[in-house]
């Protein structure tokens, strides 16, 4: 099963702000899933795979990475940018 991104994180990935997203998932341009919650504010979870595809970029295949090194979309390490 893929990995569950936070609306934050799928923000970061793809460059864009938080509204966005959740706009895109509101009018069905992204899948989601929406996680029980109690405030007014939905919850949200987009899979890693949705976002791949998005960005064109191959799954990565680690279980323990913490950061998302698979949606640079220019595919450039931020050190072999400076």
């Amino acid at each position: 099963m893929s990995e569950l991104l936070t609306i934050s994180e799928v923000a970061d990935a793809l460059r864009v702000d938080t509204t966005t997203v959740r706009r895109w998932i509101s009018l069905g341009a992204m899948p989601a899933v929406i996680l029980p919650h109690v405030n007014s504010r939905q919850i949200y979870r987009v899979r890693r795979d949705t976002i791949n595809e998005i960005l064109g970029t191959p799954a990565v295949t680690t279980q323990d990475s913490d950061t998302i090194p698979d949606l640079d979309p220019f595919g450039v390490d931020d050190e072999q940018a400076l």
